[in-house]
C-alpha cells in the first residue's frame, strides 16, 4: 500500500489562480475549460500504484476558497476507500477556523489541517496560528504545512525551519508537525529541527523521487530518519508515475521503503490507523 500525503484534485479556479503562473509548465500551460473529473486524479493514483491520497483544500486571504472543505468532503464520500480530507480555515478569523475545523473532522473525518504561510504572508510563529495548534492537539490531528522556497509567485521568508517550525516545535511539543516539500534551499536546516523535535516530520511533496536532496535521502538511511520523511507528490504539479520513477535507485533497506510509502503515515496520521496493506 503506497499513500500520498499531499495532492490536490484541481479546480478550474485553482489552476487558473494567477499565483500559480509559474507553475503552468506542470499543466502543459493550458486552464481547462471545465472541472477535471475526480477520476482523473485516481487514474494517476493507479496507473503509480497509490492506494490513498491525502485530499488538501486550499483557502487564503479575504475568503478566497479555490478548493473549499466542503469540495474536499463531497469527493471523499464518493471514494472513501481512496481519499481522506485535510481541512483549510481562515486563519484572519481564529475561532471561526477553531470550530471549522473541530466540525471538518469529528463530522467529516479530515485528518489534519494545512495552512501554508505564503499564502497568507505570515509565518508559522504568527500569534493567529496558536489556537489551531491547540485544537489540533486536541483533537490528536496533526498540522501540516509548507517549508522552504515558494514555486508560486509569492515571497520565501515564511517557509523557513529556523526560526518558525523549531519555534512552534518548542511552544507546543505535543503537536505533529508535517513539514512538505523538503524545506528546499533550508534542507539542512529542516532536517535538523525533525531530528531535534520528536513530533516534526517532513513529506517530500513537490519533488520527484530523482530530485530529493541527496542530504534528504541520507538523512532517511538513519535510524530517525527512516521514521521521519512521508511520501508526497504535490499532484497535479506532478504527476504520481513521474513522481516516483527511480524509487529503487534511492538504495533504501526494504524496510525503510515500507516506512517511506506507507508505515510513516500510518503513525504519524493516526486516524489512518488500520488501513494498511
Amino acid at each position: 500500500m503506497t499513500i500520498d500525503v499531499w495532492i490536490q484534485h484541481p479546480t478550474r479556479r485553482f489552476l487558473a489562480a494567477d499565483m500559480f503562473a509559474s507553475l503552468l509548465r506542470w499543466t502543459g500551460g493550458q486552464i481547462p475549460d471545465e472541472d477535471p473529473p475526480l477520476e482523473a486524479t485516481i487514474a494517476s493514483m493507479d496507473a503509480a500504484g497509490v492506494d490513498l491520497a491525502l485530499l488538501t483544500a486550499w483557502r487564503g486571504p479575504h475568503g478566497h476558497d479555490l478548493i473549499s472543505n466542503d469540495q474536499v468532503a463531497q469527493w471523499v464520500r464518493r471514494y472513501p476507500a481512496r481519499f481522506v480530507g485535510v481541512a483549510t480555515v481562515n486563519l484572519d478569523r481564529p475561532m471561526q477556523a477553531v470550530r471549522e475545523l473541530r466540525r471538518r473532522v469529528r463530522d467529516d473525518g479530515f485528518v489534519g489541517l494545512r495552512l501554508l504561510p505564503w499564502l497568507w504572508n505570515a509565518a508559522p510563529t504568527d500569534r493567529r496560528y496558536y489556537p489551531l495548534y491547540a485544537e489540533c492537539v486536541e483533537l490528536g490531528v496533526p498540522f501540516c504545512t509548507q517549508v522552504g522556497h515558494t514555486g508560486p509567485l509569492r515571497p520565501s521568508e515564511t517557509g523557513r525551519p529556523i526560526p518558525y517550525i523549531d519555534q512552534v516545535a518548542i511552544d507546543f511539543p505535543e503537536l505533529t508537525i508535517v513539514c512538505g516539500h523538503v524545506g528546499y534551499p533550508w534542507t539542512e536546516e529542516m532536517i535538523a529541527v525533525t531530528h531535534k523535535h520528536e513530533n516534526v516530520y517532513i513529506d517530500t511533496s513537490a519533488y520527484t523521487t530523482r530530485r530529493l536532496p541527496a542530504e534528504l535521502v541520507a538523512f532517511m538511511k538513519t535510524n530517525t530518519g527512516s521514521r521521519k520523511v512521508l511520501f508526497g507528490s504535490n499532484f497535479p504539479m506532478i504527476g504520481h508515475s513521474h513522481c516516483l520513477e527511480g524509487i529503487g535507485e534511492l538504495g533504501l533497506s526494504e524496510d525503510t521503503l515500507a516506512a517511506y510509502l506507507q508505515g510513516n503515515a500510518l503513525r504519524v496520521f493516526t486516524a489512518l490507523q488500520g488501513r494498511g496493506a
